[in-house]
């Protein structure tokens, strides 16, 4: 059983919630049906589940009228040994995409408010051109992703114990013991090749084969062209995929911004815009914007057409590079642009599951690249990214001309401290 921090989100919204409904979005297949399963079992006497893919005549219930009092009888009528009791009772619409209707009546649902519901999807940017109505004020949205670096350190039999003691170097900064660094060493690079699908992470503590991981990797990745062509327009299912799996060419780059020529020869925004955002809205892909300034609030500077594309999840990323570029980077035998690609979507990847707003800078004479940067408390805190130890140049330019009141570098060496500059290991990126 996978421990999941979004547990606590869930305990959260039913403690605060006031005549709100929640809805839980994220990639396909990252876990957010059995955590929300889970949580209904264990918090209420009664618990509701439909699944609008898997059941579609489910649509029915939320055709004619959306009072919340038509909607419990008709959920009665179509399952079987259903029981509500007031203030007790967990309705669990999954796949609701699938359901405009139903994404529609959270808003009455929230508003009769004798019965707790989440709703949960995949698509829901595709989908939101079919909705009559969002209920805007009576949902709460949270986000949801595969296992981040901590959760996959509890899934391996790391304690929060031994978590905690690591962090307290990261707030000491202090070195790590030298056993210790490389340990988590040895632990970030089964995380880069593993990753946190829930599947692939049970896959890999069931047989300890790096082999079965990359099979199941293979096979989500095959469940993603399936809703491709699903779900996507005819004319753009082929240009989707395209731009999916140029991700590690984009990222083999020394400038890794997204180019629409890597993805083909006459690619241009114009042709392949719309599959970027449909990627970004089934969850598979996030961007990151350049700025041109890195003043706060960044938002203010930034430049939409100049960003690059990062895959959410590490372990399907490194998957799309075959099978022998996962054990190079378990032997940490791999080098060149490609690594460093790999190690920036790492970080990105365990940056972006803190909730962490990201941009990057790049000047406009392309002598400085900041991989990336977030704003803390009205200031803007670069982070650069080393696969492995090196000189920082970029990084010193921009502590010269912005004096940022500190900034971070992450490498695969130990923890130090020069100034406002702070080197941290690359596991650190999960305290940041």
């Amino acid at each position: 059983m996978l421990k999941r921090k979004i547990y606590d989100a869930l305990l959260d919204w039913k403690r605060t919630k006031s005549r709100e409904c929640l809805l839980v979005k994220g990639a396909r297949q990252i876990g957010k049906t059995y955590i929300i399963e889970k949580f209904g079992m264990e918090n209420y006497k009664h618990y509701i589940y439909l699944n609008f893919y898997k059941n579609p005549e489910h649509k029915a219930i939320f055709e004619g009228s959306l009072d919340a009092q038509e909607i419990y009888k008709k959920i009665s009528l179509y399952l079987t040994d259903v029981h509500f009791a007031d203030h007790d009772t967990l309705i669990f619409l999954d796949e609701i995409q699938d359901c405009p209707n139903a994404r529609t009546a959270l808003k009455f649902l929230a508003i009769d408010d004798r019965y707790d519901v989440i709703a949960s999807g995949s698509l829901l940017g595709l989908h939101y051109k079919e909705m009559t109505s969002i209920p805007v004020g009576y949902e709460r949205t949270l986000e949801m992703y595969s296992l981040d670096f901590e959760e996959f350190l509890w899934a391996v039999g790391k304690t929060e114990g031994a978590i905690s003691a690591l962090r307290g170097f990261f707030d000491r900064k202090e070195m790590v013991d030298a056993g210790i660094h490389q340990q988590f060493m040895a632990l970030l690079r089964e995380y880069l090749v593993v990753g946190g699908m829930p599947e692939v992470v049970n896959a890999f503590l069931k047989t300890n084969n790096y082999q079965e991981v990359y099979s199941t990797q293979k096979k989500i990745m095959e469940s993603y062209q399936e809703d491709i062509k699903h779900y996507a327009a005819p004319p753009i299912r082929q240009k989707i995929s395209d731009c999916y799996h140029s991700i590690p060419r984009q990222l083999a780059k020394e400038y890794t911004k997204f180019q629409y020529k890597v993805v083909s020869r006459d690619g241009n925004a114009r042709r392949y815009s719309n599959c970027l955002n449909w990627l970004v809205d089934a969850g598979m892909i996030k961007m990151c914007v350049n700025v041109s300034t890195p003043q706060f609030p960044l938002v203010a500077y930034e430049k939409p057409e100049q960003f690059k594309v990062y895959g959410t999840d590490i372990g399907l990323l490194t998957s799309l590079y075959g099978y022998e570029t996962q054990v190079a980077l378990l032997k940490d035998t791999l080098t060149g642009p490609a690594k460093g690609g790999i190690y920036e979507n790492l970080v990105f990847d365990m940056l972006n599951k803190r909730d962490l707003a990201l941009n990057y800078y790049k000047n406009d004479s392309n002598t400085q690249e900041i991989e990336f940067l977030y704003a803390k408390d009205g200031c803007v805190i670069p982070i650069e990214v080393k696969s492995k130890n090196g000189a920082t140049l970029s990084l010193n330019h921009y502590i010269a001309a912005f004096a940022p009141p500190y900034a971070y570098k992450l490498i695969s060496g130990n923890l130090g401290v020069s100034d406002t500059k702070i080197t941290l290991p690359l596991y650190m990126a999960m305290f940041i």
